[in-house]
């Protein structure tokens, strides 16, 4: 479904009538502060990465309106403040949407998006308003392994990367001999060290293949899930609890699962 401009522009303002008279006459919105809603934000963020993990086009739509109206919320409790407004945000990224874009709207060529990012990068250094340094723009509270592709992506748009990715397995392997080696000694300080040291590598040669390693792990987690629940549900059925399952049973029937899911992926192909 498209929409004129003038009908984006008219839901948008709609949108904006709501949370204002929501702001004065619900009892609830008229309570809330950056503090009480931050919470929610972060929920609503995650709902929406899971919508566009399964594809989910209405659940997109819905959960993207979700974080859209936390957006205006922060921008009317700043307007409040008297510290900015919506029109404030969208002109402040408007601005460096274009900065950061010279082969846009300036002279500067990129042919590829990998130019794009490395561009940048660097731009961002030179910004009045911008981080001193090439991972200061890292948030401290991204999950681990998100954190770990950022800090290596950003390094890697200032030049610091292997140059051939084919070399990052060497370093794989020889992290991996160097936590299998601490395990045998039982140290686990050094132990827990080594695993980071080990993930951090798998990351980066996910990295280098323009592999999105959180979407893979999650896509993992789900796999295992309805494996899982695949495994629990056949042994209610045969009244008998998973605690009383010898392993080899529960590895039957998740083979009958992957099974299925092989049949269920072929039959998907075919149509």
């Amino acid at each position: 479904m498209r929409h004129s401009r003038e009908e984006k522009l008219a839901a948008f303002g709609r949108l904006l009538d709501v949370l204002d008279r929501l702001r004065v006459e619900c009892p609830w919105d008229r309570k809330q502060t950056n503090e009480s809603l931050r919470p929610n934000t972060i929920e609503e963020t995650f709902e929406l990465c899971d919508a566009l993990l399964r594809d989910d086009t209405k659940e997109i739509c819905k959960e993207l309106g979700d974080v859209l109206m936390h957006v205006c919320f922060y921008a009317l409790i700043g307007q409040e403040k008297d510290h900015f407004d919506i029109a404030d945000i969208c002109n402040h990224q408007a601005d460096k949407l274009i900065f950061r874009h010279p082969h846009v709207y300036g002279e500067v060529k990129a042919e590829t998006a990998e130019k794009v990012l490395e561009n940048w990068e660097q731009i961002k250094l030179k910004e009045k308003d911008g981080n001193k340094t090439v991972l200061s723009g890292v948030p401290s509270s991204l999950p681990s392994l998100i954190k770990a592709y950022r800090i290596q992506d950003k390094a890697r748009n200032v030049g610091f990367d292997w140059e051939e990715r084919d070399d990052v397995w060497k370093k794989v392997r020889e992290e991996l001999d160097e936590l299998e080696a601490e395990l045998k000694r039982g140290d686990k300080e050094r132990s827990t060290a080594e695993l980071g040291d080990f993930l951090f590598s798998v990351i980066n040669a996910a990295r280098l293949y323009h592999l999105n390693p959180d979407n893979a792990l999650e896509h993992t987690n789900q796999k295992f899930i309805r494996r899982f629940n695949f495994v629990e549900a056949h042994s209610i059925r045969q009244g008998k609890p998973l605690t009383e399952m010898t392993l080899e049973e529960m590895d039957q029937l998740w083979e009958e699962a992957k099974k299925m899911e092989r049949e269920d992926n072929h039959q998907t192909q075919e149509i």
